[in-house]
């Protein structure tokens, strides 16, 4: 029975018990009173009654002449009402007065008199028929907690195909052996070969790892059933071992097709790792898991597809060779992805003659697919408010401002002294990204509040790298140090406006030192093991491995690189102090300075003639200048911006 027939089923029986109680009602309400065989003897006695009604079941109703009706009730075997009324003292002269009818009761009366008395009937074995059907089948009302929650979708009219992916060009390929099989099946087990028989894929948020999951359904055409890790597991002792049998029940009897199952750490996650390392009702569902996925009753052309961000907390015997067997790795795209991923996305927008996808491309590194879409999205939000007809560069540029700086503050309101320090602040990053040779090239300089910062010097990368060498990161915590020297050397005193710049470099420093073997004192070691438990999900301490020498050591390395980096700013800027005033300056006048503005201040020609510049392996970097509120000591100072992030 379907949600629509078992649903008019309970409006019948609704509108039947409200029938049946209406009718109850108004015959009870009957304007016809009771009335005894005696007290209408008398009546006809005394002239009062004009006509008498008998029904074949003994019932008389008597109408009287103030057209009063009664009703009384003699005996169903009775053939002559008229001897009974006269054995009960009724006058046969008054009684030849009276106008007697004998009728016979409807069909309608016979069968509403059938049903009020079968209906209670009727309505229990309904209710208990509703109830089995309720056990049995619906996904989603009562006495349900044991089916498969999971979606279907049909492959007849796939939405999302590989067409639609992009930026994952090695996922796509590795994927297609898995639709080949399903389409053709024959080809790869004429030769022996084996299915994986899991697919995981793994990967950061919003890389386009439930996208992939459609994609190979669409692609294959076959059914695709979806749900969430979180769907299985109730506050039901045994429910989520009940859902999985019922969603590999229903996957066996659509072969072949796709279960696909996102977040699987959800119930996948490392056995006997709970607090108190009992068998829990999560265990038991992936237990389940387990045994459907490689048990004695698996050889069923069913494909398990998951998706996962955090791998490494799950179970081992789930990740061994027939379970998930292949695990498909979607990295961060590269620009070519992003180029392509935008070129997905903006289908059917109408972008103006100057957008140029490569250079939106090079300008976002670090974007993943779902980041992009929201760029895109953004930037036809941004076209629209200023009523345009098609989405042009600027639209995307402060759509890409937006989302990575957060929006402007404009309405903020600081005072003269405030945006001076603000501006040579911003100024003295921007030189100091600018002279040292390993820095990213200054894209944008600002002194309008963005976010929760009160102004924003915009390094980008000009190529995509994933390695960092050591005079490289040096350079960036000189760059991140710029704003606090600009500051000492103008002004005679700091301000807390670098704290966030201060934790960054800091960060980066210790990890140089502790992590990435980049101290010629201590040499190339890691120091400290980081203790991860998976019930918690995070790391949430460190072991230390080494004595309080060696601890020392560290701090005064990490002192060392700070200092001296940050001696190199002050050289820096009293080195161009023309320089920093220009810039400054500057951005009093005009609060927003774009590159080629940038480079004229600085004496350089425009980009298009300038050489060009080594590539930083890092994401984008921003900078900038706490807004007042949290300067002020009530909330701790907004960040400055990030500093290299570690590779």
């Amino acid at each position: 029975m379907n949600n629509r027939s078992r649903n008019v089923f309970v409006y019948i029986l609704i509108i039947t018990a409200i029938a049946a109680i209406v009718f109850g009602v108004r015959s009870n309400s009957s304007d016809a009173k009771g009335l005894i065989a005696s007290e209408l003897a008398r009546d006809i006695n005394n002239g009062l009654v004009r006509s008498i009604e008998v029904s074949d079941e003994g019932e008389i109703t008597a109408t009287y002449r103030n057209n009063d009706t009664r009703k009384t009730q003699l005996n169903p075997n009775t053939d002559d009402p008229v001897a009974v009324l006269e054995s009960l003292g009724a006058s046969p002269e008054m009684l030849q007065q009276i106008d007697f009818e004998f009728t016979k009761p409807s069909n309608l009366f016979n069968w509403i008199g059938l049903i009020g008395t079968f209906l209670p009937l009727l309505l229990i074995g309904g209710f208990i028929y509703l109830m089995l059907r309720q056990a049995q089948g619906s996904n989603n009302q009562a006495l349900s907690f044991g089916k498969s929650r999971a979606r279907m979708f049909t492959g007849d009219q796939p939405t999302v195909t590989f067409e639609d992916v992009a930026g994952a060009d090695e996922a796509k390929e590795e994927l297609q052996e898995v639709v080949e099989f399903l389409k053709d099946p024959e080809r790869f087990i004429q030769l022996g070969a084996r299915i994986p028989k899991g697919v995981l894929l793994v990967g950061s948020p919003g890389t386009g790892k439930t996208l992939l999951a459609k994609a190979v359904s669409g692609q294959a055409g076959v059914p695709f059933f979806s749900i969430s890790g979180s769907e299985f597991v109730e506050m039901f002792v045994g429910v989520g071992a009940s859902r999985v049998r019922d969603l590999f029940d229903q996957a066996k009897r659509h072969s072949p097709c796709i279960v696909f199952v996102d977040e699987i750490d959800a119930v996948g996650r490392h056995r006997g790792a709970g607090l108190g390392g009992s068998h829990d009702e999560r265990e038991q569902t992936l237990n389940q898991i387990l045994v459907e996925m490689d048990g004695f009753d698996t050889d069923t052309n069913v494909i398990i597809m998951a998706a996962t961000n955090r791998p490494d907390i799950l179970d081992p015997a789930l990740m061994r060779p027939g379970r998930f067997d292949r695990r498909v790795v979607l990295d961060r795209p590269d620009m070519r992805g992003r180029e392509a991923i935008l070129k997905v996305h903006s289908r059917g927008k109408p972008l103006a003659s100057d957008v140029d996808l490569s250079t939106l491309a090079k300008s976002t590194p670090g974007f993943v697919g779902a980041d992009l879409e929201n760029l895109v999205n953004e930037a036809a939000i941004v076209a629209a408010r200023k009523n345009k007809k098609s989405i042009s560069m600027r639209d995307f540029e402060e759509a890409v401002e937006r989302v990575v700086l957060g929006p402007e503050r404009r309405s903020r309101l600081i005072t003269e002294e405030e945006k001076r320090l603000i501006a040579y602040h911003e100024a003295g990053h921007a030189v100091v990204f600018h002279l040292t040779p390993n820095c990213d090239p200054v894209r944008k300089v600002t002194i309008v509040a963005r976010g929760m910062a009160g102004g924003v010097t915009w390094v980008m990368p000009e190529n995509d790298s994933m390695l960092g060498t050591t005079q490289r990161y040096i350079d960036q915590i000189t760059g991140a140090l710029g704003g606090r020297a600009a500051e000492d050397i103008v002004f005679g005193d700091i301000t807390n406006g670098a704290s966030s710049d201060l934790e960054n470099v800091t960060r980066i420093a210790r990890t140089m030192v502790t992590r990435w073997g980049m101290s010629r004192k201590l040499g190339p070691r890691v120091f400290g093991q980081k203790e991860e438990l998976v019930f918690l999900g995070r790391e949430i301490g460190e072991q230390r491995d080494y004595s309080e020498s060696i601890a020392e050591q560290i701090d005064q390395e990490v002192h060392a690189i700070v200092s001296e980096a940050y001696e190199r700013a002050l050289r820096v800027l009293r080195d161009n102090r023309d320089k920093l005033d220009a810039v400054a300056q500057r951005l009093i006048e005009v609060e927003t300075l774009g590159r080629e503005e940038f480079l004229a201040l600085m004496g350089e020609p425009p980009e298009s003639e300038a050489p060009s510049r080594p590539s930083e392996p890092t994401a984008l970097k921003v900078t900038g200048e706490p807004a007042k509120e949290e300067a002020d000591g009530d909330m701790p100072p907004a960040p400055l911006g990030t500093a290299p992030s570690p590779a």
